[in-house]
């Protein structure tokens, strides 16, 4: 799993691309991220599925903010990003993975 950013000069947001290995994907047909940028919708952002196995998702997010957010991988296995910034408790006895834009 990855994260990259890229700050845009053109209006305060920060471009991120989200990429989840196919080792993690683990066959799955389907791949989500799910976070407080979109309300914790579990099937509201889908990753795109690489033909190497791989899913990937790019997000405009709003700079100067810090968001919480998770993989859900074949609807049913949390993951969160090794590269995160950081990681926060949620309510579930687990952490999610915090990025800083």
């Amino acid at each position: 799993m990855s994260l990259k950013k890229q700050m845009l000069k053109s209006k305060p947001v920060c471009k991120v691309t989200f990429r989840v290995s196919k080792e993690m994907a683990a066959g799955a047909d389907a791949v989500t991220i799910v976070g407080d940028f979109n309300n914790w919708d579990l099937i509201g952002t889908p990753m795109k599925k690489l033909k190497t196995g791989e899913f990937t998702c790019v997000l405009e997010l709003e700079s100067g903010k810090a968001y919480e957010f998770r993989y859900l991988v074949g609807g049913g296995i949390w993951y969160n990003e090794p590269e995160a910034d950081g990681y926060a408790a949620n309510s579930f006895g687990s952490e999610n993975s915090v990025l800083s834009v």
